[in-house]
C-alpha cells in the first residue's frame, strides 16, 4: 500500500473502547530511521510483519505520504537488530464508529499509561463521529508520534 495518509489523533478518556472493539492485536515496532519527519519502521503485528516508510508532514501532522510492504516475521526480527533504541510495545484495538474505524493503542513498558486513538480520513476536512472514549485532540503533537515515544517515552514527560 502507498499513498497519502490523513489521520487525526486523540487521547483516550476512558476504557469503554475495549467493549466496543471488534478485534485487537499485539504490536511490536521499531524505527530504523526517524529523522526530520521521515521514518522507516519495522512492525510485527501478531503473526504478520511490515516495513513502512513515511514522509514528512506538510500540514501540521494531519497528512503524510506512506509506503508499506508486507515482509516475513523472520525478516522483521532481523530488521529489529538495525533499529534505533526504544522498541514500541502496544496492543491495538479496532473500534468502529459510523463508517470509520478508530485504532486505539494501549502502550506498555516505558509508555504504559498512555492510550491514544487515531482515525484515518479520506480528506482533511472529512467529518466523523467521535465515540464517547475520545478525549483531547493531539494531532500534530510530536510527543505522541510512535517514533518520538520510542526515543522519549511517556514515562519521561507525562508528569510535566
Amino acid at each position: 500500500m502507498s499513498g497519502l495518509e490523513i489521520e487525526r489523533k486523540f487521547l483516550v478518556a476512558n476504557d469503554s473502547y475495549k467493549s466496543l472493539a471488534t478485534s485487537s492485536a499485539h504490536i511490536k515496532q521499531g524505527y530504523i530511521c526517524s529523522e526530520r519527519g521521515r521514518t522507516v519502521r519495522v512492525r510485527l503485528r501478531d503473526s504478520k510483519a511490515f516495513l513502512t516508510i513515511k514522509g514528512p508532514s506538510l500540514d501540521g501532522g494531519l497528512s503524510r505520504y506512506e509506503f508499506e510492504k508486507e515482509i516475513t516475521p523472520d525478516e522483521a526480527e532481523h530488521l529489529f537488530l538495525l533499529c534505533e533504541r526504544g522498541i514500541i510495545d502496544k496492543r491495538r484495538y479496532l473500534v468502529p464508529s459510523g463508517p470509520h474505524m478508530f485504532e486505539v493503542d494501549e502502550f506498555y513498558g516505558d509508555n504504559a499509561g498512555l492510550v491514544v486513538a487515531e482515525v484515518e480520513l479520506s480528506s482533511v476536512d472529512e467529518t466523523f463521529e467521535k465515540p464517547s472514549f475520545i478525549g483531547k485532540e493531539v494531532t500534530g503533537d510530536r510527543r505522541y508520534y510512535n517514533s518520538q515515544l520510542s526515543q522519549r517515552p511517556y514515562v519521561m514527560w507525562r508528569e510535566e
